[in-house]
């Protein structure tokens, strides 16, 4: 099949005619086919199901009473070994209770209500406060700022991670500017990780305010679909090298590790970050549940325990990307209608269909029984300045269910495509 954008005008509309026929056959179909969100299936939930086995002696390893009350930055031999799961320093890790994103939103309020710092002026007290937003990005993070009323400036990501010469050129010029928020592995949507070269960019630039901090999100540090698995450098540490260890902050769990819904979230940063964040968090609770924490750590036993465990997650999850991929190369390669990522590890696609057409593909599919993240999710205020970006989320569906799922979703790419070229012919 030629480009699209080469085929004659009766080409086209005899093109059409074929896809319309063929969407109308899903449509009659009454399927309801959900892949909004990049949610574990159940068997990858099975795989942990053998945590439950620890509980009839509850006595930590360290002695430690998990029932009781106390240890609020959690169990000491947990700590340690997440720290040594992100290659910290133990006393650089605080551990929460399931959700790594209600981490975020707390140490943003804090920022916002009490400063970055106790000596920094709170966020809350300014007139405006800006974040750089590399997009496509997590919708959730922009949900959380667009919340706090914080503006949100859209940083193009490219291949090796955010445009840098444009990070680096605003962050040093506007002392606004407060953040930057990013899931630097296996990025939500991409896939693609950043370069060591951004991660060292990123740890020294100059920045015009003080209490500028960068929220990492290391949502997937062990998340490999392939054997050829990312590297991301340590950013804690190039900080520290390049004289401004207070900058990151880094957020990770364990919920697409074992549950979604009752894992461990983790908080990382300089020692300085985390006394202060130990004193705020000490008058909003006594402790997180340290009896989770240890059932965790007794499952896993090591940081290869771990990464045994993650193995299995990727023999589940590989051939539902493979699927999804050998399906858009079949369907759209060659066309000249869309582009999409090929992750080494994570839980997204990236999906890049004409200008203009991301939300009537979202809107196609919906119709004929799939429902997707709403296009633009990925960019701040749920606005793709391209309308071309959509997220495919594979990781839940069974095979069969995923394979009509992404031959819909393909079919209505075509259909946006041709309905925009002979709107323009």
């Amino acid at each position: 099949m030629s480009r699209y954008d080469e085929l004659k005008r009766e080409e086209l509309c005899t093109l059409k005619k074929e896809i319309d026929r063929q969407y109308e056959e899903y449509k009659n179909q009454k399927l309801d086919l959900n892949m909004a969100r990049g949610k574990p299936c159940s068997e990858q939930l099975d795989l942990s199901m053998e945590l439950f086995r620890y509980t009839d002696n509850l006595i930590s390893e360290s002695g430690v009473d998990s029932r009781n009350y106390g240890f609020l930055y959690g169990l000491p031999e947990v700590r340690k070994l997440f720290a040594d799961l992100l290659e910290i320093e133990t006393d650089e890790l605080i551990l929460g209770a399931n959700s790594s994103l209600s981490l975020i939103y707390d140490t943003i309020s804090r920022a916002y209500n009490f400063g970055v710092t106790e000596n920094m002026t709170p966020w809350s007290k300014l007139d405006r406060i800006k974040f750089l937003c590399p997009s496509p990005g997590y919708d959730r993070h922009f949900s959380i700022l667009e919340l706090f009323g914080i503006e949100m400036i859209t940083i193009p990501l490219n291949d090796g991670g955010p445009d840098m010469d444009m990070v680096e050129e605003m962050a040093a010029n506007d002392d606004s500017i407060k953040g930057l928020i990013c899931v630097p592995k296996y990025n939500n949507p991409t896939g693609i990780t950043f370069s060591d070269d951004t991660v060292d960019r990123l740890a020294s630039m100059k920045t015009a305010a003080d209490d500028f901090r960068i929220f990492w999100d290391n949502a997937y540090p062990v998340h490999h679909l392939t054997e050829e698995k990312a590297v991301l450098k340590n950013i804690l540490k190039a900080c520290k090298e390049s004289g401004n260890p207070d900058r990151v902050y880094i957020f990770s769990s364990t919920s697409k590790i074992t549950f979604a819904g009752s894992g461990i979230a983790i908080f990382a940063a300089s020692k300085n970050n985390i006394e202060y964040m130990g004193r705020l968090m000490s008058v909003q609770t006594i402790n997180p549940n340290k009896i989770n924490q240890l059932l965790h750590y007794r499952f896993f036993k090591t940081v290869d325990g771990i990464l045994r465990h993650m193995d299995r997650h990727a023999e589940i999850l590989r051939p539902k990307f493979e699927l999804v991929l050998d399906i858009f190369e079949n369907e759209l390669a060659g066309k000249g209608i869309a582009s999409w990522t090929r992750p080494l590890g994570g839980y997204f696609i990236s999906l890049d269909v004409m200008e203009n057409c991301a939300k009537r593909v979202v809107e196609l599919a919906a119709e004929a029984g799939v429902t997707l993240t709403p296009a633009g999710a990925t960019y701040p205020y749920g606005e793709d300045p391209f309308d071309r970006n959509i997220r495919i989320a594979p990781s839940y569906p069974p095979l069969e269910e995923l394979e009509k799922a992404m031959e819909i979703v393909c079919t209505c790419v075509k259909k946006a495509s041709l309905e925009k070229l002979l709107e323009h012919y």
